[in-house]
């Protein structure tokens, strides 16, 4: 007996089935939305259609990494492509490339190739090669520039030869002169191109239920521009200050005590810049990725160059142990530091073997400030995040950071706020943001 498997699929909102249904004769397909709106399984779904009416054989699937590409159109959280067609597909390589080859109910063979677009050197990865049809998700985190290094003008011009050129991207609302919407979808649309564009909201997705629209909406604190953004799928350009919240209520998130329920703890290092210090935070991991709480912090005088490097090792030294003496029964787990000054980390390193310390220094994730910046403020909505009184460097610094008025999305670091603290801070805590996000 051959057995199958269905997919949990829940009726498309009318909102999707339109758009689903004008993807099969648009060239260009948009899909704009909140967080957790069904605009990317919408393009998925759409794309399975239009495989089995495509003359063409290789197809384009991208992400901002070839990781994102194959999670969020492959799998899908169980509703990707080669779910879809379970049984006439398989991941493979095709002239060195990620490849799912796919076989049509005719019998047919189509090869989707999947590939990172968030680097300025993307585009070198599909130079030369011709496509009939190009998904992408979150293609407002593709590289975009106004030279031949921008992928999306190089993506377009691989699809020149198609024999039933369609687009389909998906991408949450982002600042309102962004160049996804100054270069493609505003003007398109202005221009009369054929454009199927949609904008959808976590309230359109029928497969997400109430008390689960809830939960989400939680972590988000209303008004701010994560809110419009992610919840309400509004375009809105961060301006201010960041941690708005936190300035007119920081009596919410200052303790006087960590929470009982710490786990391990986990130390962050910032060589600072030219025009700033050094900086060390000790964050304590609650049980099971609960939240954190930011317990210790240093700032050391100096800026990169001028201080010795014999300066900061003593520093940071003096730091480790003035923890164990505060907070015995916590276990230092990790050190990441800043990975940008591999000679300032290789002699710490050395140094604190010599002093006795046996929790080794791992190089910061550097993950995109935006997203760090994102990801506290959803601890913070979720109360997942606390600081200890004793933090001045921390409260003051989350108290004062500032978006760069001059480049949306971007944190003003002109040396009038302390960012030094902030990085240090969230390089403690930057590796694990999906499991402290996820957990409920």
């Amino acid at each position: 007996m051959i057995k199958s498997k269905l997919i949990p699929w829940q009726p498309f909102s009318p909102l999707h089935k339109e758009y689903i249904k004008n993807c099969l004769t648009n060239t260009f397909n948009f899909a704009e939305g909140a967080v957790r709106s069904g605009k990317t399984i919408s393009n998925v779904y759409a794309l399975a259609m239009l495989l089995e009416r495509t003359p063409d054989k290789l197809h384009l699937a991208t992400g901002t990494s070839l990781a994102a590409a194959c999670m969020n159109i492959g799998d899908c959280n169980g509703f990707g492509l080669e779910h879809i067609f379970r049984g006439r597909s398989r991941w493979g390589l095709y002239k060195g490339n990620k490849a799912l080859y796919i076989t049509t109910k005719k019998g047919l063979e189509r090869v989707i190739i999947f590939v990172g677009g968030g680097k300025s050197d993307s585009y070198k990865k599909i130079r030369g090669n011709s496509f009939g049809m190009w998904i992408a998700s979150e293609v407002n985190k593709h590289f975009i520039s106004d030279d031949d290094h921008c992928f999306l003008s190089e993506a377009f011009n691989r699809l020149l030869a198609s024999g039933m050129r369609r687009i389909l991207w998906d991408f949450n609302p982002d600042y309102p002169t962004h160049p996804i919407y100054t270069k493609y979808v505003d003007k398109y649309l202005a221009d009369g191109l054929d454009v199927n564009h949609r904008k959808f909201t976590i309230f359109d997705n029928n497969a997400i239920s109430p008390e689960r629209i809830a939960e989400i909406t939680k972590q988000y604190i209303p008004g701010s521009f994560w809110y419009k953004r992610c919840i309400l799928g509004e375009r809105a350009a961060a301006e201010g200050v960041i941690f708005k919240n936190f300035v007119q209520n920081p009596e919410r998130w200052i303790r006087k005590e960590p929470p009982e329920d710490i786990h391990h703890v986990v130390m962050g290092i910032d060589y600072g810049g030219n025009m700033s210090a050094s900086a060390f935070t000790a964050v304590g991991i609650r049980k099971s990725m609960s939240g954190l709480c930011v317990m210790k912090d240093k700032k050391v005088s100096g800026k990169k160059g001028e201080i010795a490097p014999q300066d900061i090792e003593k520093e940071f030294i003096s730091f480790y142990h003035e923890f164990e003496k505060d907070f015995p029964n916590l276990p230092v787990q990790y050190i990441f530091a800043d990975s940008e000054a591999q000679y300032l980390t290789n002699g710490l390193r050395r140094a604190c073997k010599a002093a006795g310390i046996k929790t080794g220094i791992s190089d910061s994730k550097k993950v995109n400030i935006a997203e760090r910046i994102s990801c506290k403020s959803r601890l913070m909505a979720e109360d997942k995040w606390c600081v200890l009184k004793s933090c001045k460097n921390v409260i003051a610094s989350t108290s004062t950071q500032l978006w760069d008025p001059n480049h949306p999305d971007r944190r003003l670091d002109n040396g009038t706020c302390d960012i030094d603290t902030a990085d240090a801070e969230e390089y403690a805590w930057e590796h694990f943001i999906k499991q402290l996000t996820l957990t409920k």
